[in-house]
């Protein structure tokens, strides 16, 4: 491709964007504060463009070049349901104010990109009644875009039930009208998003486009053609699976039972959680599936965050821990993505990343298009 459109990855992590975008993109930049990401980053793309630093001291000169997206997937522990609240006004989700501080100059001072693309949980929407969804839409209004959201499951992609938020903006300079509806028409276009449009604010509804995007026709991989063999990892003993059989709550209980009684092999997924009981006092339980997904990947912050792993043939249960390669496949990573030794930190790196084939998706559905927008309005003035 001749002059392929550049980009630039605040948050990157592993580099799970630069994995989707490679082959219709250049990389600008690629940033994140963490060096156990950045070495992986750097094992799998190299160093070029990449800036291991916190946000604020990305060089100013960097932004100050022709780039047409900025995508940021920022610290969501404040806004997630198990953050304590705090939303923006926390410490780690509240780097999103950093970013907007630090795009601000270059975007006015003529280097805008024409797409910005801001990823973070759903549990943003509603944090502090809607409060900080206000400010992420207004911060971006005030830079000159247009703005929209989707809230989009990585279980149309991946075998995982991953609910994130992506708000995409668009340049003002750029006319939206071919590239969104005017009324919700997505499987996106959710509930929770409609209602807070609703009520939103007046200049949050006149800079507000429903993206048109459908539903991928990719076959989506089921869970099972994911599974190693032959992991390293030891499966935990029958004392162990009994006692997590034990935890399980009546709905998990009923349906482990049914699994039991199905005739066949059933591959489920298990996370431990905290749930309050009776009395108030929270009380360890443990949460399986069967429905062919994953749980939501997390950071390995303790125990209860790594996912389990449980196969049922008739009576018999074996359980382990989900293997770190089985993780990032879950992300959508091929095998030759090179990942850490250190099973924490290989699990961290696919926790905090974004779905690889969903944000292909959206390059197809929308950054292309807005794209192609962009470079006729160019023309023509």
């Amino acid at each position: 491709m001749l002059n392929p459109p550049k980009y630039a990855e605040f948050f990157c992590g592993g580099g799970m964007v630069r994995a989707a975008l490679k082959s219709q993109w250049d990389c600008a930049l690629a940033n994140d504060i963490d060096r156990m990401k950045a070495h992986v980053y750097e094992a799998n793309w190299g160093k070029d463009g990449l800036v291991v630093s916190d946000v604020c001291d990305i060089p100013d000169g960097i932004l100050r070049q022709p780039i047409d997206l900025y995508w940021a997937s920022s610290p969501c522990q404040d806004f997630s349901l198990a953050g304590k609240g705090r939303g923006l006004n926390g410490q780690r989700s509240g780097v999103f104010r950093s970013w907007i501080q630090k795009i601000t100059p270059a975007v006015q001072d003529g280097f805008a990109p024409s797409i910005i693309a801001f990823e973070n949980v759903s549990g943003l929407i509603s944090r502090r009644n809607g409060q900080d969804f206000e400010e992420v839409l207004r911060s971006l209004i005030d830079l000159g875009y247009n703005v929209g959201a989707l809230e989009i499951d990585a279980r149309h992609y991946v075998p995982q039930s991953r609910p994130r938020l992506f708000v995409i903006a668009l340049h003002k300079s750029v006319a939206p009208m071919s590239l969104c509806d005017a009324r919700p028409t997505s499987v996106y276009h959710t509930k929770r998003l409609r209602s807070f449009i609703a009520t939103a604010p007046r200049r949050i509804k006149q800079s507000w486009c429903w993206w048109r995007i459908d539903l991928p026709t990719r076959r989506v991989p089921e869970l099972q053609s994911l599974i190693e063999v032959d992991t390293g990892l030891e499966w935990l003993s029958p004392a162990e699976v009994d006692r997590l059989v034990s935890l399980m709550s009546d709905p998990s209980r009923h349906r482990l039972e049914a699994a039991q009684q199905s005739g066949r092999i059933e591959i489920g997924t298990l996370y431990k959680r905290g749930r309050p009981d009776a009395h108030g006092r929270t009380r360890q339980r443990a949460e399986i599936r069967f429905d062919g997904l994953a749980g939501c990947l997390r950071t390995p912050s303790g125990g209860s965050s790594r996912q389990t792993l449980v196969v049922v043939e008739g009576a018999a249960v074996k359980a382990r821990l989900l293997s770190s390669r089985e993780a990032v496949r879950l992300m959508g990573l091929a095998d030759s993505y090179v990942i850490p030794d250190n099973y924490n930190s290989a699990y961290k790196v696919a926790g905090d990343g974004v779905v690889v084939p969903l944000v292909r998706h959206l390059d197809a559905a929308i950054f292309q298009p807005a794209l192609k927008i962009a470079q006729k309005s160019s023309k023509a003035a």
